[in-house]
This record gives structure tokens, C-alpha cells and sequence, in this order.
């Protein structure tokens, strides 16, 4: 038996041995504790270990955020050997017996532990961060541990839960698909807590992306995340989360510590961006025309459509100006701007009577008031063509609501998506090389931070699930304890490059068409074209509607087998004559959309990897 030691396991002092005799053993900001933190979430005088009645005792000492022990907070607890010491991102653990040590004496020869660890952290707690843990928690059981950062957690008792509106988190209200490809994949009690019941449809018909007989699914992704943090919150064993920002800034020391980074922050990730040197840097010109990288900006409209699913799915594929993606006819209607509509869609302050465009630039999300206004109750501002009724852009967007079967009352909210992609070189990265008392830390781009994909095909989280499952097989294959090598992640760089390589030639042909002299344009500008022939009534509606029509009976011929209850002719033309010409004339030149082009083989993560591991995942849960 040796003396009780606190070890630092997780944060800057990560390796650090504190012997605990009978003087305290005190934690705070403040430099006269014995364990100095460096947490922006620990107070001064944060918390102290005792020796009390023969045994060790720890007091939280009134500190701000509160102490927590193996997750659950305290205020006084007795401990044990192997308890987990958390304050704010700062991890210890409370050893009482001999232990392999993680360090030597002097604390500079690494030392590998009789059961090797795999240290992971992952910036972001979004849906592909959450399922990541997950899965690495799945496949690889004590082998491994997590640590996740997520600004837009809190605590919530001894669980973290999301942030409300009112503490500035707008959650995501947006419909996705995912297809059986990936879901099928997802650990079982994932996919068991993620379907339930009433928590998705399947609006979409089956494609080369369904397997085993399983078709896409929608569900809202606010469904996704609540579903997968409530699991995430039951694995404390292996998973610690931390409600707070990941900054790559201050977090080397610490992160040059563990084994690995997965960077799952989103399109606008600043941890990519801080490492932009190893991971190279991104290249616009593929997704450009005439040397102008291709942008589209999307007005999202929180809508409910009367319509059943089938018709929505003939009447979205038809034409390329709105998409409706719903759960049971609640969803958003995207409707693609023009140029010019993109300058009309911002907000403005009624009071001070300046322009904001935070619907575009944040995004804001606006929510109709009882006033009939759609408001952005953080920048206190209005969406200016609904407060002016009589603007071009409003009545289009009434256009594309009648299309949909949606009543103005069942509009409830507006906000905006600037959609555009990137080339990116590599999405593996040695971020920090080995030393006598370091591992050497490997860097993984995943989701949108690696791969920011046009959502209207619809492959964004798949693209960001898929990238997460290639990783943690990879990871559960490679690690025995032994550093990290370039060679281990050759499959899953490989995966990585195919998903770049399928999704965004797909997205890009939703962003592009050909015309009848096969020059390449931008899908908005035929949008433009169609409203500008229309506004000099350059068109004629009846014959449009026949054209449009026959779209509609091609599309249905070829949809049919695999969605029952395809409108008949009688219920599309009653639709479409509801619009006005100008209306039909722009969703005819819109064009349909590029189903053809989009189809054929999709990226198989079981290319990759055999069923190796799920003997690997049996012997982790045994």
C-alpha cells in the first residue's frame, strides 16, 4: 500500500501526481493551492481532499460551478479508490493502491498502463461528435475514454443537457434524412433510442443508399441530439461531458496529451481553422464558375403543409426553386434566392431604422409574434419583406407556400441558409509529434467541419455519420497501446476522400445545370431568368402547366413502384393552377432535379473495414 494520490487525467495537469498526506489538498485558480487550475470554470478556492476518521474526504468549498465526482456534483463525499475529481474541463483521479503510473518519477518517461488507454477529446457536441463517442464507446468498451466540448450544454443536476433560447442556444428545428447505410450502423440501443415511435416517417423513397431492406428516414435533428446526448449522459464510465467551448488556444498542453482530436465543430469550425497549417488549406476553385466560387442563399420557412407525403416528394423533385422536407408536413420549405432576392432578405430595426442582415450572417432564426411580424429576438429585429406585404420577394414566397399547401397562419418562422463548398486536401493530421512524455496527438476532421455539403440532396449528416463510423472502426482496429502511425488511417482517409469526392459532386450538381448549349450556369440564375420573362410576360401558362405536367407524369412513372399513393393528374393540375403564370414559367425553367446524374454508387464504409470488428465490439462489451 502506498499513499493516496490524485492523478490528473484530463486538462493541463494531465500525468501530475499530488501525494495526499495530512495537510489538505486544496484546488483553485488561486496560486496558493496546492493543485493550481487553470479552468475558466473553477473558482479561486474551488475545492480541497481531507484526511478525515482514517479516510479522504472531499469538500466543494462554495465554488461557483460546483464540484463533481465521477459526474454527479457534491458538496462533501467520502472517496474512493478510482474516483473521478472533475471541475470545470480539469479531470483527477484518486488512486489508494499501487497502479502502474502514467509517468515515471520524474515525470518525463511515459509509461504505458497494463490496460492501455486510448485518450480521445472531440470539439463539438453536435450530432457526428455524439455519435462518434458512441461508437468508439461501442466498439472499444475500457479500451478507450472521451472527453466532448460543447458550448451549447449546460448542467442540468448531475446530467448536461441543452441550453434553452433564452440562454442564447436557438436549437435546430430542421428536418433530416437519414439513410439505413449509416443508421444501420449506429450501435443498437443508438438506433433503438433514436427511432421510436412518432419520432420519424419515411417520406423518401429507397435508393442505392438503402440496404437490408430499409428504407431513408426523416426525423428532426433536434430529435437526433436530445436522443443522443440522453445516451451519451449514461455512459460516465467512458464518456465525460463538458459543457464548455473548445479552445484549441488554450488547450495545447493539455491536448498534446491525448491520442487524439476529432475536430466535429461545424462548417465554421475555429479548431480547424487554428490548425489550418497541418491540415492545408482549403480550395474554392472547383466549385466555381468564371473564377466565382458558387453561393447559394436558402430562406428556410418553418411551415405545415396539408399535403400527404407523395405529392410533396412529385411536387419538390419537379422543379429546383423550393424543397420541403417534413416530418408528417411540419418542416422547413426552402425556397433557392436569386442575386437580387438575396439583398431583399434581411432584417431591420424598427426603432432605430437600420438594416441587419443577421438572418444570413448569424443565422437568426424569426419567429412570428402575435403581431403577425417575424421577429429575431436577438438582434430585436424584423423580417422586412413580410412587414412590407407588398414586396416581390414576400409574394413569391406566398407562391411557394399555395404550392405547398401551407396556410399564411401555418408559416411560423423564417431564417436563412448560405450554402456554398470547399475542396479540402486532407482530413488526417499529425497535430503534435511524439515526446518522452507526450503520445503524439492525431487530428480527424468529421461532419461539417470536414465536409460542409449543399443540403438540398440531402447528404450532409449522412456524409458526417459515415465519416464518424469509418473512425471509430479504424480506431478500435489500430489501437494496442502503441503510438499512433500515419499508415493506421490510410483506410479512413481513404473513406474520407471517396465521401468528399461522391457527396459534393452530387450537391454540385444541385447547384449547377447545363444549358441547351452545354455551358455549365448556376441554378439561380435560370431562376432569375424565369422571373424576370415572367415580370414582362414572356410566357404562356396554360402551355407551361402542360410542360410541367408532363414532368410531373415522367417523374411519378419512375417513382411510383417505390412510393405508394401518387397523386393522379386531376390532383396536380388543381395544385398548379392555383399559382399565377409567372409562378409555373419559373419552376419550369428551374429545371428538375438532376436525379440521374446525382444516382448510382454510394460510399460503403464496409469497403473498408471487414467484420472484424464486431468480434472487436463483442469482446469490448464482454
Amino acid at each position: 500500500m502506498t499513499s493516496p494520490v490524485l492523478v490528473g487525467l484530463q486538462g493541463p495537469l494531465m500525468g501530475k501526481r499530488f501525494p495526499i498526506g495530512k495537510a489538505p489538498i486544496t484546488f483553485g485558480r488561486s496560486e496558493e493551492n496546492v493543485v493550481v487550475l487553470t479552468s475558466t470554470f473553477a473558482s479561486r478556492n474551488h475545492a480541497e481532499v481531507r484526511h478525515e476518521n482514517g479516510g479522504y474526504v472531499l469538500h466543494d468549498r462554495g465554488s461557483r460551478n460546483g464540484t463533481r465526482v465521477n459526474g454527479n456534483p457534491i458538496t462533501i463525499h467520502t472517496l474512493q479508490s478510482g474516483d473521478q475529481i472533475i471541475i470545470g474541463d480539469e479531470t483527477f483521479r484518486f488512486e489508494t493502491q499501487d497502479a502502474p503510473p502514467i509517468f515515471s518519477g520524474d515525470e518525463t518517461i511515459m509509461q504505458m498502463p497494463a490496460s492501455p488507454v486510448l485518450r480521445v477529446t472531440i470539439a463539438g457536441g453536435g450530432p457526428v461528435g455524439l455519435a462518434l463517442a458512441l461508437l468508439l464507446d461501442n466498439l472499444m468498451g475500457p479500451r478507450v475514454a472521451i472527453q466532448i466540448y460543447e458550448s451549447r450544454w449546460k448542467w442540468d443536476g448531475d446530467r448536461v443537457a441543452w441550453k434553452s433560447p433564452a440562454e442564447g442556444n436557438i436549437r435546430r428545428q430542421q428536418v433530416v434524412t437519414i439513410q439505413s447505410r449509416q443508421y444501420l450502423k449506429l450501435p443498437p440501443d443508438t438506433q433503438e433510442n433514436l427511432f421510436t415511435p412518432g419520432a420519424f416517417t419515411e417520406m423518401w423513397p429507397s435508393g442505392p443508399d438503402s440496404i437490408l431492406d430499409k428504407g431513408p428516414r426523416n426525423i428532426r435533428i433536434v430529435t437526433v441530439e436530445d436522443k443522443l446526448l440522453e445516451l451519451a449522459n449514461e455512459k460516465k464510465a467512458r464518456i465525460q461531458l463538458v459543457p464548455a467551448l473548445f479552445d484549441a488556444t488554450n488547450a495545447q498542453s493539455s491536448l498534446a496529451g491525448q491520442h487524439v482530436l476529432a475536430i466535429c465543430d461545424g462548417s465554421r469550425s475555429r479548431t480547424r481553422e487554428f490548425f489550418t497549417a497541418k491540415f492545408g488549406a482549403s480550395d474554392a476553385s472547383m466549385f466555381s464558375l468564371d473564377g466565382q466560387q458558387v453561393l447559394d442563399v436558402v430562406l428556410g420557412l418553418r411551415v405545415k403543409s396539408e399535403l400527404p407525403d407523395p405529392m410533396a416528394v412529385l411536387l419538390t423533385v419537379s422543379q429546383n426553386r423550393f424543397l420541403l422536407n417534413s416530418l408528417r408536413g411540419e418542416g422547413f420549405l426552402n425556397m433557392r434566392l436569386t442575386a437580387e432576392e438575396e439583398k431583399e432578405a434581411v432584417g431591420i430595426d424598427p426603432i432605430r431604422q437600420v438594416f441587419e442582415e443577421c438572418i444570413q450572417a448569424r443565422p437568426c432564426l424569426m419567429e412570428k409574434n402575435p403581431g403577425g411580424d417575424f421577429f429575431c429576438s436577438t438582434h430585436h429585429t424584423v423580417f422586412l419583406p413580410a412587414l412590407l406585404r407588398g414586396s416581390a420577394l414576400w409574394r413569391r414566397v406566398q407562391e411557394g407556400l399555395r404550392l405547398f399547401g401551407v396556410t399564411e397562419e401555418n408559416l411560423t418562422a423564417v431564417t436563412c441558409f448560405r450554402l456554398d463548398q470547399v475542396q479540402r486536401p486532407r482530413f488526417t493530421a499529425h497535430l503534435f509529434q511524439r515526446t518522452p512524455s507526450n503520445p503524439g496527438t492525431y487530428g480527424f476532421l468529421l461532419g461539417d467541419a470536414a465536409n460542409a455539403i449543399h443540403f438540398w440532396p440531402g447528404r450532409g449528416l449522412n456524409s458526417g455519420l459515415a465519416a464518424a463510423i469509418s473512425l471509430a472502426r479504424c480506431l478500435s482496429k489500430v489501437w494496442r497501446g502503441s503510438p499512433l502511425r500515419d499508415a493506421d488511417f490510410l483506410r479512413h482517409e481513404a473513406v474520407m476522400q471517396m465521401l468528399q469526392y461522391r457527396h459534393k459532386s452530387r450537391a454540385w450538381r444541385q447547384m449547377v445545370t447545363t444549358d441547351d448549349a452545354g455551358n455549365v450556369v448556376a441554378i439561380k440564375d435560370l431562376i432569375a431568368k424565369g422571373i424576370a420573362e415572367g415580370e414582362k410576360g414572356e410566357f404562356d401558362k396554360e402551355k407551361d402547366i402542360a410542360a410541367l405536367m408532363d414532368r410531373m407524369r415522367q417523374i411519378r412513372s419512375r417513382l411510383q413502384t417505390r412510393i405508394s399513393g401518387m397523386p393522379d393528374d386531376a390532383k396536380l393540375r388543381t395544385q398548379l393552377e392555383l399559382l399565377k403564370g409567372e409562378t409555373i414559367h419559373t419552376l419550369l425553367v428551374s429545371d428538375p432535379w438532376d436525379s440521374g446524374t446525382v444516382g448510382g454508387e454510394e460510399v460503403d464504409v464496409d469497403q473498408f473495414f471487414t467484420g472484424a470488428e464486431a468480434d472487436q465490439s463483442a469482446a469490448a462489451r464482454a
